[in-house]
C-alpha cells in the first residue's frame, strides 16, 4: 500500500487544459492550463479584460471554446454537459433573483428547475436558509434586502442541488466591507462543512487573499499560480510610485544623481527597493520644483505581485473580454 496520501495521488477535481478561445478572430484565451483539487479554493486575479469571466463562460457552458480539454476528476467531459452542470453550482457576477419575490420563492423556484418535490424541497430550502443566517427573513421581498443578503440568497440558490463545486465570478463586487467579511465567512464555512470546491474571478487583491492558490490571469494566459504567500516570496522589497511631470525627464534625473533605476508603467515611474520609506526624501531632494506630483509607498501585496509580474495593475480596464 502506498504511503502518500489519497488526496495527492487523485486526479484534480477540476482540470483545464490548454484552452483557447478567439472572439471576431481576436485571442482571449491563449491556451489556458489550471488544476482545481477536492476542497480547495482558487482564484482567477487580473484586470477586466484579462480573460477571467472568459473561462467562466466556458465552466457554466455559455461558451464554446475553440480547444483545449477539460476534465472533471480526471474524465474528459463537455462544459456544458448535463453530468457536468450537475456538479457545479453558478453564482454569476449580475443578480439572478426575482427581486419581486421572497428568498423562500427564490430558492422554491430553483429548486423545482432541479426537479425536487415539495417536501424535499422545502428541506433543502430550510436547511439552506439557516446556512446562510436569513431563516427570520425568508418570506420578505429580496428586493428589501440589502447587496449582502442578496448575494447570500444567490450562493444558496447555486447550492440547492448540493453541488460539489461552485463557480462564482466577480461574487463580492458592489459589496462593502462588512457584506464582504459576512459572504466569506459562510464560504468558508461551507467549504469546511461539506468539503465544497469553489473557482471564483476577482479584481480584488483582498479578495484573492482568501483563497489557498491565485492564478494570474493576463492577457488570456496564467502568468503565475501559487499560494499569496509563495506568489510574495517572489518579489523582494516595497515599491515606490512617482506621479512626474516628465517621467523620462525624472527618471534621467534619479539615475544620475541617485543611481536609482526607475520603470515606467502607465506614465508613473516605479521603484522597488528595500527600505524603500528611506528613499523618498532623497527623491524628493533630487527632483527640480514642480517636476513630481505625486509620491506613494506601497508595502508589497499581490497588487503589487501582479503589477510586477504582468506590467498592468488590476484596476487596469482595458476593454473587450473580462
Amino acid at each position: 500500500m502506498s504511503n502518500v496520501p489519497e488526496s495527492e495521488t487523485a486526479p484534480p477535481r477540476l482540470e483545464l487544459r490548454g484552452l483557447t478561445v478567439e472572439l471576431g478572430g481576436r485571442p482571449v484565451l491563449r491556451g489556458i492550463d489550471l488544476e482545481l483539487h477536492a476542497g480547495e479554493i482558487l482564484g482567477l486575479l487580473g484586470p477586466n479584460g484579462a480573460g477571467k469571466t472568459t473561462v467562466f463562460r466556458i465552466l457554466t457552458g455559455l461558451l464554446e471554446p475553440s480547444g483545449g480539454t477539460l476534465l472533471l476528476d480526471g474524465r474528459a467531459v463537455r462544459p456544458g454537459a448535463r453530468s457536468f452542470r450537475a456538479r457545479c453550482g453558478i453564482v454569476f457576477q449580475d443578480p439572478a433573483l426575482d427581486p419581486r419575490l421572497s428568498a423562500r420563492k427564490n430558492l422554491e423556484l430553483s429548486a423545482r428547475l432541479y426537479g425536487y418535490g415539495r417536501r424535499e424541497a422545502a428541506g433543502r430550502i430550510e436547511r439552506a436558509l439557516e446556512r446562510i443566517r436569513l431563516a427570520d427573513r425568508a418570506d420578505e421581498p429580496v428586493a428589501q434586502f440589502s447587496g449582502g443578503m442578496r448575494r447570500r440568497v444567490e450562493l444558496a440558490r447555486a447550492l440547492i442541488h448540493q453541488p460539489s463545486i461552485l463557480v462564482l465570478d466577480e461574487p463580492t463586487t458592489g459589496l462593502d466591507e462588512g457584506a464582504f467579511r459576512s459572504f466569506w465567512k459562510t464560504l468558508l464555512e461551507l467549504r469546511k462543512s461539506r468539503g465544497l470546491t469553489l473557482l471564483l474571478t476577482t479584481h480584488r487583491a483582498d479578495e484573492a487573499e482568501c483563497c489557498d492558490r491565485i492564478a494570474f490571469v493576463d492577457g488570456g494566459r496564467v502568468v503565475a499560480c501559487d499560494a499569496p504567500d509563495e506568489l510574495r516570496a517572489r518579489v523582494r522589497g516595497d515599491l515606490v510610485v512617482l506621479d512626474a511631470e516628465d517621467p523620462k525627464a525624472a527618471g534621467e534625473i534619479l539615475a544620475t544623481r541617485l543611481d536609482v533605476r526607475t520603470t515606467q508603467i502607465d506614465g508613473k515611474l516605479l521603484i522597488r527597493r528595500e527600505r524603500a520609506h528611506e528613499l523618498i526624501p532623497r527623491i524628493v531632494e533630487s527632483l527640480p520644483e514642480g517636476a513630481l506630483h505625486s509620491v506613494s509607498l506601497r508595502r508589497t501585496g499581490l497588487g503589487e505581485v501582479f503589477l510586477e509580474l504582468t506590467g498592468h495593475e488590476l484596476e487596469d480596464e482595458p476593454g473587450g473580454e473580462s
